[in-house]
């Protein structure tokens, strides 16, 4: 695997991680709690994972432009804005909704596991179409 490998290797994490992430919710929805916690602990992986690797290709490889103008490039810039925007704002709140989980103040934990998940699906779905729109479809 080289580095150039790595930016097809986010994007899977972050498609693993949102399979993991709607499991935990289905899971949890029909009280399968054993079962949430094993997805949402495989979710945090997985997007750990995707941190460690996306930080060592922009390390080693910079930023990739977009070079594509028109109305596709005003739908890729608004993806990308609110992704980094949203990817900087769920890492501590994914820290804070896993540390009331693992404490068991599941109230505190389930109060803002709802505002984090709907985030935290936005930030692993839009990782996947940026990684399509700069590597796949131009």
């Amino acid at each position: 695997m080289s580095v150039s490998d790595l930016p097809a290797l986010n994007a899977s994490l972050n498609g693993v991680a949102l399979v993991f992430l709607i499991a935990g919710y289905a899971f949890i929805r029909r009280r399968q709690v054993p079962a949430h916690r094993a997805s949402m602990l495989a979710a945090v992986t997985a997007s750990t994972c995707f941190l460690v690797s996306y930080v060592v290709y922009h390390a080693n490889a910079g930023s990739r432009p977009f070079t594509e103008t028109g109305p596709v490039r005003v739908v890729y810039f608004f993806v990308l804005i609110t992704h980094i925007v949203l990817a900087a704002a769920i890492v501590p709140m994914v820290l804070m909704t896993l540390t009331r989980a693992l404490r068991e103040r599941f109230d505190r934990h389930a109060a803002i596991a709802r505002l984090t998940l709907p985030l935290w699906l936005y930030v692993s779905v839009t990782g996947v179409v940026i990684y399509v729109m700069l590597y796949r479809l131009y």
